[in-house]
Formats: structure tokens, sequence, C-alpha cells
């Protein structure tokens, strides 16, 4: 089990500049992050990699699908773009020796039809993500969609619809993620949701209910934690919590008001509860 932070609560481009962030990172206990990979160079994420290597810092990309790339758009050149665009990702991930891609890669958070997910979008979807994988797959980069509450997407809102598609993409380097923000809107018992599919799950998001410092809301993180254990995760467990830093995410994510108190204090915070509770966890499992 590894411990990371989604950088994206920093900004959209990640580099040297935040060699000092990410040390105190590395000082505080986190053993990888999530680094956004929306624009750069191949050599940008190189030398992102070499520093992130130095520091002790495993490397995970943070990526998502855009609305002039979308992959589940009826028109053949949008699809192919976002084809374009999952290779884009694949290979700055490569460059900085990332091990996994999470995020909505399968469509644009923020765009709506005003249905559901069509059967022909389903088709697309699952093309475009067997697609990616297969993609990935040399590069020994794991594929992580994710799934994102209604207010935020349609193609992919629940626990049971990432099932569904990972079940038509089937395809070893393929799975899902599971995050605790998302599930507390979307699913009736989050931990025995999980539990349910974590065979598909390949990677987890420990966010709090309004998207500020873990354990400070109400998501029940000792009940998502005793299921971790139950079940033998040893994947990421990835600290998710937005601010305005990013006016675009902020946008999408509606975060109007700041969540925590600094960003050392949601550093600092988030690894300890996380491993207070995994510990904790495992006590009651003895």
């Amino acid at each position: 089990m590894k411990v990371a932070f989604n950088l994206l609560v920093i900004g959209a481009d990640i580099g040297m500049q935040h060699a000092r962030q990410l040390e105190r990172l590395k000082a505080l206990g986190y053993d990888a992050v999530e680094i956004p990979v929306f624009s750069g160079s191949e050599q940008h994420y190189a030398a992102l990699g070499r520093l992130l290597a130095d520091i002790g810092l495993v490397a995970g990309a943070a990526a998502v699908a855009t609305p002039q790339a979308n992959p589940v758009s009826a028109d053949a050149s949008i699809r192919a773009k976002a084809r374009d665009h999952h290779r884009w990702i694949v290979d700055r991930t490569a460059a900085m020796g990332g091990e996994i891609i999470a995020g909505p890669l399968h469509s644009p958070v923020g765009v709506f039809t005003g249905f559901g997910p069509t059967p022909e979008e389903f088709d697309r979807c699952v093309e475009a993500m067997r697609a990616l994988a297969d993609y990935a797959a040399p590069a020994g980069i794991r594929i992580s969609a994710e799934a994102v509450n209604r207010f935020e997407c349609y193609m992919m809102s629940t626990i049971a619809q990432a099932s569904a598609i990972h079940q038509a993409v089937n395809h070893p380097n393929y799975g899902y993620m599971f995050d605790t923000f998302h599930a507390n809107i979307e699913e009736k018992d989050p931990p025995a949701t999980y539990e349910r599919y974590h065979g598909e799950i390949n990677h987890f998001h420990v966010s709090e209910n309004d998207r500020g410092v873990p354990g400070s809301g109400h998501v029940p993180f000792a009940a998502h934690f005793d299921a971790l254990r139950r079940c033998g995760y040893d994947g990421w467990l990835t600290v998710e919590s937005f601010g305005r830093a990013l006016p675009e995410l902020a946008g999408a994510t509606r975060v109007w008001r700041d969540l925590f108190d600094d960003l050392d204090s949601l550093f600092a915070e988030s690894v300890a509860f996380i491993r207070r509770e995994w510990a904790a966890a495992g006590e009651r499992m003895a």
C-alpha cells in the first residue's frame, strides 16, 4: 500500500518550481504523487520524473478527457482526437516513469446531453478504454477510470456503471477507481459497494464529503479502511482535496470557498489520518 497525494490542489502545471513541496510530502511520509498531465512536453515530464526519483516519490498521472477530444462523441473526428489525446497522456506518463493513469478518461467532466448514456455511447466508451489500456500496457502503465458523480458526468457516475464498462473492456491493464467523495453521493452503502466490486477496482481516492481534509467530515472512513483491509487492498491510497488554485477545476468542481487552513496542514493532517486509520483497521482485524 502506498499513501499518495493528488497535486491538482496545487495547480495544473507541476514542475521543478514545486521541488520544496514535493520534498515536504516525502518528509511527511507520502510514497507517491499524482501529477496532473494536462500540458507540456515529454522533456518536461522526463525532468520531473528524475526529480521525483531523486526525492523518492513514485509517479502517477491525473488525467482527463476534454470536450475537444471526447471519447464518446458521435463525431468520428472528435473520437480520433480523443485517441490521440489518450496516447499523448500515456507518452507523458511514461516519460516521467509513472505507473498509473487515473481520472475521468472516459468522457469530459461538465459535458451533458440531457440524458443518460446511450448504447452507442457505451460502445464508444468501451472501444476507447480498450484502446487506451492496450496502448499503455507495453509501458507498464495501468489505467484507472474514475466514476464521477452525476452532477459532473453522465457516462460513468456509479460503481455499477464503471463495472459494466470494465467487464465489456475486458483488458488486464484496465481497472477503475473508487473515490469516497463521489461514492458518498452515488452509492447507498459505499463501503459495501467497494467490497462487492473490489476485484475490479485498482485505485482508491481518499476524499472527504466537502473535498476538505480527510477525517474532518462525515465520510465513514473507518468502515472504508476495514473494507480495504478485509479485501487485501495493496494499491495507492491517494488524498484528493480541491482548492481554488486552478480556476478551471474550481469551476468544474464547484469549489467557491477554502476547504482547509493551508496546504501544509492539508499535507500533514491527511497522511497522519490515513496512516492512523490503516493501522487501526489492521488492529480491528487481528
